[in-house]
């Protein structure tokens, strides 16, 4: 599947060889967008011809093929002897994967770029694809009705990741939404102040991405609320015996400070980049002061050195 597994790590066991070779190629009608799963000794993947294609992983000879009514960006997912997609005719498909043979397809009100992801539930199960209809949509896997459907503010590009009992995403409504998997109800929001078109990823209780304002960001999915959020929830531990933590306004993304001394911190800038200041006095619960760049710096972190640019307070407004 999409990333890997389920909390779109992005993680893959194995290695390749340091030179590689070209070994098979195969040309479709049209340009791919959609990632590859292999599973089986075969490959699987979208195009913008339209289709859907299973090639065989050692000589790249098509197997079958399954056409539907639009470009399919969505990366598959194979899942107990199924192959999950999505495409820009707004349909959802699931197909055998040994014949490419339609098993079932569900309708949503707009076109899907998003891949699919899935959940074991206790009655067997589900599939999460997101829609430009704003709907995250959690179908049966084996039928293909519909357990709930979840409406946002604007289209879902990315697929919804899964962990711990939860299903987090972002969308063009620039919010980071958190639902309980098995009601389909919000357990948060989070403001991140531009559009997420990219995928979440999940590990250790936060939530890392990107948005359209050329910042990444890493939300505490377990503890941090849209509230909480613009007031800098702390992150980490105390910075003591060399080390140090970041607090920040996800809302902004544009501060962090240590706890109680204010000592030194960083930030991500809207042009991406990694500052570093220090400041004095900062007490918990205190709103942060905007911080604008000055002359070079290089703040150690542990083993680690990053360079950037110092940083000089200046009063909010």
């Amino acid at each position: 599947m999409y990333r890997g597994g389920p909390a779109l790590l992005g993680v893959a066991a194995g290695h390749l060889d340091k030179k590689l070779a070209l070994l098979w190629s195969f040309k479709t009608q049209g340009p791919i967008k959609s990632s590859a799963a292999v599973v089986g000794g075969r490959v699987y993947i979208g195009s913008g011809d339209q289709s859907v294609y299973a090639l065989e992983l050692a000589t790249g000879k098509k197997i079958w093929t399954f056409k539907t009514e639009g470009p399919v960006e969505s990366s598959p997912l194979v899942l107990e002897g199924k192959v999950y997609f999505g495409s820009s005719d707004a349909w959802v498909y699931a197909l055998e994967a040994d014949s490419g043979k339609l098993d079932w397809k569900y309708q949503t009100g707009d076109k899907i770029l998003s891949s699919p992801n899935w959940v074991k539930s206790p009655k067997g199960d589900w599939i999460l694809v997101g829609s430009y209809d704003y709907k995250l949509h959690c179908l049966d896997a084996s039928t293909g009705k519909t357990n709930w459907v979840y409406e946002t503010g604007n289209y879902i590009n990315g697929s919804p990741a899964v962990a711990d009992g939860q299903t987090v995403f972002g969308g063009c409504d620039a919010i980071l939404h958190v639902l309980s998997l098995a009601e389909g109800t919000k357990v948060k929001e989070v403001e991140a102040g531009a559009y997420i078109a990219a995928s979440v990823a999940l590990t250790d209780n936060r939530a890392y991405f990107g948005h359209y304002e050329n910042e990444f960001l890493c939300v505490e999915t377990s503890v941090c609320t849209a509230s909480t959020a613009r007031m800098g929830s702390p992150s980490g531990p105390s910075p003591r015996a060399g080390k140090w933590t970041a607090r920040r306004s996800w809302w902004t993304n544009k501060w962090c400070s240590a706890p109680t001394t204010g000592a030194s911190t960083w930030f991500r800038s809207r042009m991406g980049r990694k500052s570093g200041a220090t400041t004095s006095g900062s007490p918990l619960g205190v709103r942060p002061r905007w911080l604008t760049a000055r002359s070079s710096w290089a703040v150690t972190m542990g083993a680690s050195t990053v360079s950037g640019r110092k940083l000089q307070a200046s009063p909010t407004g």
